[in-house]
């Protein structure tokens, strides 16, 4: 019996696209490929991209290094964002065989015997408004928790953002569908369920659907598992969401709200579609209803224009709101954005300063926030990773907590009492007495 061909996947960039590789990879196995660490040598290397950052982009060339390093004439396939707007940079660099745009990733397999026939690079993109239809895809990262895509695409134009030129119009699949995938997940054990997708408050617009009708529907299962929500557009976080999650018995106490500045000026400038105070709204309305609920929210530091005045706005801003953690990105310029374009560029190591300030800002609040649930018991469920003869995992509120390994509370909600934050950050529990 031959021996089966490696192939090894490397994935930048959000939840959507792990959920992505992993339909992927799927494709694969399905093709009696075994799958390798992208760290050892492999017949074919995938790299699944993101293109938001000038990171995403030195992240991606650096894997494309490391594949060649670990296996010097190995197949290199880039797909994805970065794909889709630098096809031309990926071919012109010699090191990449296969580049495939955001609609043609799905179909590699496809591409690569093209390749092993012709031995030619092959570079398939189509023009962003091509890009209509909708791939289904989940992430299984272990049997306890999984990232479901829901929707794709994005209509809004915020002035600093290409994920509209990477990956099209907002579009989804009927929640039948939807259903029918978490029954299946379900059905291999899963335990919880991340929705994720570039605007998931936007779902509905290719089916006439809401997403309120989606997590109404969601929340009739009666199987055994918990929904996350990965994050949603304040704008579109509204009284009658967060009223039906308090409520609720499958999805958590768990909100991630991008809000970019806490400067109104600047949030015109980004093109974003409300105001600082309604985000303040959304945090004010959570917490009415959930006391105990986790907020998190993403920040961009030295934004074109951003003063040393518009950055105290938001960090006070920041400062004063009840938050649980922050996501903090330093800006970068995006060919064919409008904000790459305006005056007042902040100089790189300003940017980065003012990033780090905000990475401390949450780790201040991510550790009140676990300091106020001391002395509680929530349930937590609990991963089959084990580290230092220690199993971790997430109550609902997103804490993670830390305990001596018990395979018997593997993939189980189970109560524990939270008792100190230990070195590691996490909380360290213990069976309630």
């Amino acid at each position: 019996m031959p021996t089966p061909r490696k192939v090894a996947f490397a994935t930048l960039g959000c939840k959507l696209n792990y959920a992505e590789t992993s339909a992927i990879a799927r494709k694969f196995a399905d093709e009696g490929y075994q799958r390798t660490p992208f760290s050892q040598k492999a017949d074919i290397y995938v790299i699944n991209t993101c293109t938001v950052t000038q990171a995403a982009d030195k992240k991606c060339r650096n894997l494309i290094n490391k594949a060649l390093r670990n296996k010097p004439g190995a197949i290199v396939a880039v797909v994805g964002c970065y794909a889709q707007l630098r096809s031309k940079e990926l071919a012109e660099s010699g090191k990449v065989d296969i580049v495939l745009g955001t609609k043609e990733k799905f179909d590699i397999l496809h591409y690569l015997q093209e390749f092993e026939t012709g031995r030619q690079n092959i570079i398939q993109t189509c023009t962003i408004e091509q890009v209509n239809e909708f791939l289904p895809a989940s992430s299984v990262s272990d049997r306890t928790r999984a990232f479901l895509k829901i929707q794709d695409g994005c209509d809004y134009k915020c002035s600093y953002c290409t994920v509209p030129l990477a990956r099209g119009r907002s579009r989804n699949e009927p929640i039948s569908e939807i259903v029918q995938q978490v029954n299946e997940l379900t059905r291999h054990g899963i335990r919880e369920i991340v929705l994720t997708g570039v605007n998931i408050g936007d779902f509905g617009k290719s089916t006439g659907e809401t997403f309120f009708d989606l997590i109404r529907e969601l929340d009739k299962t009666e199987t055994q598992v918990r929904f996350r929500i990965s994050s949603i557009e304040p704008n579109l976080l509204t009284d009658e969401i967060i009223d039906f999650i308090a409520n609720s018995n499958h999805f958590v106490p768990h909100f991630h709200i991008p809000l970019q500045s806490g400067c109104d000026t600047l949030l015109a400038a980004m093109r974003r579609r409300y105001k600082r105070e309604v985000f303040a709204s959304r945090v004010q309305k959570i917490l009415e209803h959930m006391p105990h609920a986790c907020i998190g929210a993403d920040v961009i530091s030295g934004f074109p224009g951003e003063t040393e005045e518009h950055f105290s706005q938001t960090y006070t801003f920041l400062k004063n709101l009840p938050l649980s953690y922050l996501h903090a990105f330093t800006y970068s310029e995006r060919d064919n954005t409008p904000a790459a374009s305006l005056p007042g560029k902040v100089p790189h190591n300003l940017r980065e300063e003012r990033t780090r300030k905000l990475i401390s800002l949450s780790e201040e609040k991510r550790r009140a926030f676990y300091n106020t649930h001391l002395g509680t018991v929530r349930r937590v469920l609990f991963e089959s990773a084990r580290k230092n003869g220690l199993m971790s995992g997430f109550t609902d509120n997103y804490i993670r907590v830390e305990m001596p390994y018990d395979a018997t509370m593997i993939n189980r909600e189970t109560p524990v009492s939270l008792v100190k934050i230990n070195p590691s950050g996490n909380v360290l529990g213990k069976k309630p007495s």
